[in-house]
C-alpha cells in the first residue's frame, strides 16, 4: 500500500489550485438570490481545478485507466450540474438533478462491481430507503419519482464505493478509503439539499452543502490516481 507521506508529496502540490479556488468561493460567498455567470464560474472553479488535477497526471494515464476517465467525465457533468443549480429558482433544478444523476452513474461505473459486498449494499439500501420515506410526504408532482430515482442512483454509487473498502481483510488502499469517504460526504451533501429544499430550512445549509460537496469531489478525484501512485512507490522502492 502507498504510504500517506508518498500520497501527500505526489498529489498535494497538484491539489493546491483546488484548495485556493475553494477558499475563493467561501471568502466571496456570493448571494444565491442574484444568480449570474460570475457566481456560476466561482462555484464551478474548484471542480475545474479537479479536472486539471486529473489531467496533470497525463493523457497517457487517462488513456490507460478507464476508471480515471469516468471520474473525469463525472466531474465535467458535476460542473454542468453546479451551473444549472445556480439558476434553480428560475426552473433549472431538474436540469441540475439530471447532470448529477449522470455523474453518479459514471462514478458507480468507475468504482466497479467487485467486490460485491452484499452487506454494504443492504446498509446503503436501508439508509437510502429511510431517506426517501422521510422525504416522501414533502414531495409533489414529478419530484415524487425524480427524487426517488436520484436517491437510488446516489445510493448505488455509495454502495460501490463502500464495497471496495475491505478493512477486515486488510485489502484496503488509501484511494479506496478516499472513494468511500467521498461517496458518504456526497450523500450527506445531497440529503442536506433535499431536506432544505423540500422539508424545512436547515441552519447553515449552504455551508454544510458546499463544504461536504467539495470535500467529496476532491476525495473521489483522488481515488482515480491509485495506479500511478503505486508505480511511483515501486520506482522509489527500487532506488537505493
Amino acid at each position: 500500500m502507498v504510504s500517506p507521506v508518498t500520497v501527500v508529496k505526489s498529489e498535494g502540490p497538484k491539489l493546491v489550485p483546488f484548495f485556493k479556488a475553494t477558499c475563493v468561493y467561501f471568502v466571496l460567498w456570493l448571494p444565491t438570490s442574484s444568480p449570474s455567470w460570475f457566481s456560476a464560474l466561482i462555484k464551478c472553479l474548484p471542480i475545474f481545478c479537479l479536472w486539471v488535477f486529473l489531467l496533470a497526471h497525463g493523457f497517457s494515464f487517462l488513456g490507460a485507466h478507464a476508471s480515471a476517465r469516468k471520474i473525469l467525465a463525472g466531474l465535467i457533468f458535476s460542473a454542468l450540474g453546479d451551473a444549472f443549480l445556480i439558476w434553480q429558482e428560475q426552473g433549472y433544478f431538474v436540469h441540475g438533478l439530471l447532470m448529477f444523476a449522470i455523474t453518479h452513474i459514471l462514478y458507480s461505473s468507475a468504482f466497479g462491481m467487485k467486490p460485491l459486498n452484499v452487506a454494504a449494499g443492504m446498509v446503503i439500501t436501508g439508509v437510502s430507503s429511510l431517506s426517501y420515506i422521510l422525504l416522501y410526504p414533502y414531495l409533489a408532482g414529478p419530484f415524487t419519482y425524480l427524487v426517488g430515482v436520484y436517491i437510488a442512483l446516489i445510493g448505488f454509487m455509495g454502495w460501490r464505493a463502500v464495497a471496495g473498502l475491505q478493512l477486515a481483510n486488510d485489502l484496503w488502499t488509501w484511494t479506496k478509503l478516499s472513494a468511500c469517504l467521498g461517496s458518504v460526504l456526497f450523500m450527506v451533501s445531497d440529503l442536506t439539499i433535499a431536506v432544505n429544499k423540500f422539508c424545512f430550512p436547515v441552519p447553515h445549509s449552504r455551508a454544510i452543502i458546499m463544504a461536504t460537496y467539495y470535500a467529496a469531489q476532491m476525495l473521489i478525484a483522488l481515488s482515480a490516481v491509485e495506479c500511478q501512485d503505486v508505480g511511483v512507490a515501486r520506482k522509489a522502492a527500487r532506488c537505493p
